[in-house]
């Protein structure tokens, strides 16, 4: 019983801290007061993940290297009895820019992504950020209650924020969907994991969350801490929204980089993966210098992003893909034509599900639907399947969302399919197949 007042307490404070920033001149918005959340628990976890660090490495008879230098530890800036004002000035023309100068390993690159070339946000109010870091600072990062009590109010956050604010559903996608394209994919330990659009990096940690199930050894552990979840988001404020929201779900490290995915030519491409699962932007134009890259040269970005996704897949047996897509993505002629050959000739796709209307409410009327293709190709068989609405319901909506039990009968279906198309049951006759 305490220990759920004790949850209640701090997920109450996390909200108080919320309110304190959207009181403050600079944070009115959902999206900025969300920002400087972040940032704050960033840093406050980092020095938490170093504290740990650094013990182990002191048992182990080593010299603990820190990822951040004093004076810019949390512990030695963030609890000071600062004058409002020196405080901030600290923050501005002393911290960000260190941590916009770090570099040399993957943690420290992540860290310097997260705070370069963009000006960050900072209260207006030294007494409003006092505030604030005296609430961050009370959680304790080393316990798992404070870390899930906290994961699930940035969980809620994250909602609200696809919910209130429109230009943030280019990156977030509900977390029914997400779920289901994780649940067909089943990804295994040891597989790796990439999300080329990762926005908050909803994917990568339901996939955490999935293959932390099968964590058997400290091998796997590692692994999965390590060196599984890969990521690249163009824009900087989902790129820091995506790192504390794997922090939080427990990958202390995740390899999540600020970059535009566009950019990388698709006919040189050095790193690919076993899995990936994404919702890239759609409806979008790219300019020529972009189009180079690509065999097929479209201005659709859907289109870019399909085929850097095949490149971006492992030549092995296995490797595959879940992802949500323009339903007219399939259908449509020319560079769209040109594409969808290549898919199918290249790949199995195995299961086409489409998905009702408002499924992406409030940010989004498009029509969608969900590909999971895997290698070898060619395609021979396809499952096609389109979720029914709810009984009474036109579309989904902001008030009434897409839920993961309308998945269910999709679900039941799918994996029926599955074991057919593995030889390991009958045919399903009561789906559509083409």
């Amino acid at each position: 019983m305490n220990g759920a007042q004790t949850r209640d307490a701090l997920a109450n404070n996390i909200w108080r801290a919320c309110d304190i920033l959207r009181r403050d001149n600079n944070c009115g918005g959902v999206m900025e007061y969300i920002e400087h959340l972040s940032w704050v628990l960033f840093l406050r976890f980092l020095d938490a993940y170093e504290e740990e660090r650094e013990v182990q490495a002191k048992l182990g008879g080593r010299t603990y290297e820190p990822i951040i230098e004093e004076p810019f530890r949390w512990r030695d800036w963030a609890a000071q009895d600062w004058p409002a004002e020196d405080l901030l000035s600290f923050v501005h023309s002393r911290l960000i820019p260190y941590l916009q100068g770090l570099g040399g390993d993957p943690l420290r690159e992540t860290i310097r992504g997260i705070f370069a070339e963009r000006n960050v946000i900072v209260c207006a109010s030294g007494y409003n950020l006092k505030d604030v870091l005296q609430i961050v600072g009370s959680i304790d990062f080393h316990s798992q209650d404070d870390i899930f009590t906290v994961s699930q109010v940035y969980e809620e956050l994250l909602r609200r924020l696809g919910s209130e604010n429109r230009m943030a559903g280019e990156f977030y996608t509900p977390r029914p969907v997400v779920r289901f394209i994780v649940e067909l994919i089943d990804p295994q330990i040891g597989e790796t994991v990439y999300d080329p659009a990762c926005g908050t990096c909803g994917f990568l940690a339901q996939a955490y969350l999935w293959m932390r199930k099968k964590e058997r050894t400290i091998e796997d552990h590692n692994a999965l801490q390590e060196s599984t979840f890969y990521g690249q988001e163009k824009k900087p404020i989902p790129a820091l929204l995506g790192v504390m929201n794997m922090v939080l779900h427990g990958v202390a490290a995740p390899r999540v980089v600020r970059r535009n995915t566009l950019e990388e030519n698709i006919r040189a491409v050095s790193e690919r993966f076993d899995l990936v699962m994404t919702n890239p932007p759609f409806g979008g134009k790219e300019g020529s210098h972009i189009q180079q890259n690509f065999p097929v040269k479209t201005q659709a970005t859907e289109l870019l992003f399909l085929q850097h996704i095949m490149k971006k897949l492992k030549p092995r047996d296995g490797a595959r893909c879940g992802m949500v897509v323009p339903e007219g993505t399939l259908f449509r002629g020319g560079a769209f034509a040109d594409v969808k050959r290549d898919l199918l000739e290249q790949f199995n796709l195995h299961t086409i599900v489409s998905l009702p209307p408002g499924t992406f409410a409030p940010y989004s009327d498009v029509k969608t639907a969900l590909l999971f293709f895997e290698r070898p190709g060619p395609t021979k068989e396809i499952w096609y399947y389109e979720l029914p609405l709810p009984e009474g319901l036109k579309k989904f909506s902001k008030g009434s969302p897409i839920k993961d039990e309308h998945f269910d009968e999709a679900r039941r279906l799918w994996h029926a399919w599955d074991a057919y198309r593995r030889g390991k049951g009958p045919r399903p006759e009561d789906t559509e197949h083409s």
